[in-house]
């Protein structure tokens, strides 16, 4: 029992002092990231616990709804397109008609020097 508490406590150690090694100096707070990395080594278990709990800035979550407790953007289902194919391929063919009539209209205009 005793080496299995030991191994976690190096794990928690080794793992704290990746942790403030790989973060950028913005993401620190009150030390710069030596004066962190000294306070886990000189005193393992308690200077991993403040890292954790006031050393490390955490990214911002996404607000909660205040009352509700639900998140602020629930999930909004995809509108269900309810058209039939044979409706679907006639509003393509509608669509690539009028697109056909709008070049015709323009190639037209600038035959006559219109644009």
């Amino acid at each position: 029992m005793p080496v299995l508490i030991s191994l976690a406590m190096l794990a928690f150690s080794v793992v704290t002092l990746i942790d403030i090694i790989t973060r950028e100096e913005g993401q620190v707070k009150h030390l710069p990231k030596f004066g962190w990395v000294l306070i886990a080594i000189l005193i393992p278990l308690l200077g991993g616990i403040l890292w954790w709990a006031i050393g490390r800035e955490y990214p911002e979550r996404a607000p909660r709804a205040a009352a509700t407790g639900y998140p602020a953007a629930p999930f909004v289902p995809k509108p269900v397109d309810t058209r039939t194919t044979e409706q679907q391929l006639a509003d393509l063919d509608r669509e690539i008609e009028a697109e056909r009539l709008r070049a015709e209209i323009a190639r037209r205009k600038r035959e006559r020097g219109e644009a």
